[in-house]
């Protein structure tokens, strides 16, 4: 252990880089959908050895450029 503590004494919510698996679970959209939008390059996402990382701003990002539900218009 270091003077910063554990590794897994950061709270999820407040990590800045997370793994696909974190990232789903911090937005609760799933893996698969994380994983596919990271390579079709919609979400931004970096590699670090054989790790994929996901900046929490990167899917901040991305899920905000979601298409939004509005109420139909009424004719």
């Amino acid at each position: 252990m270091n003077e910063f503590g554990q590794k897994g004494v950061v709270p999820l919510a407040e990590r800045l880089s997370l793994s696909p698996k974190e990232s789903s679970a911090l937005s609760g959209i799933g893996t698969t959908s994380i994983r596919a939008a990271a390579a079709s390059g919609a979400l931004k996402a970096r590699k670090l050895g054989t790790r994929t990382i996901i900046l929490r701003r990167d899917l901040e990002e991305w899920l905000s450029t979601m298409p939004v539900k509005g109420k139909k218009a009424v004719g």
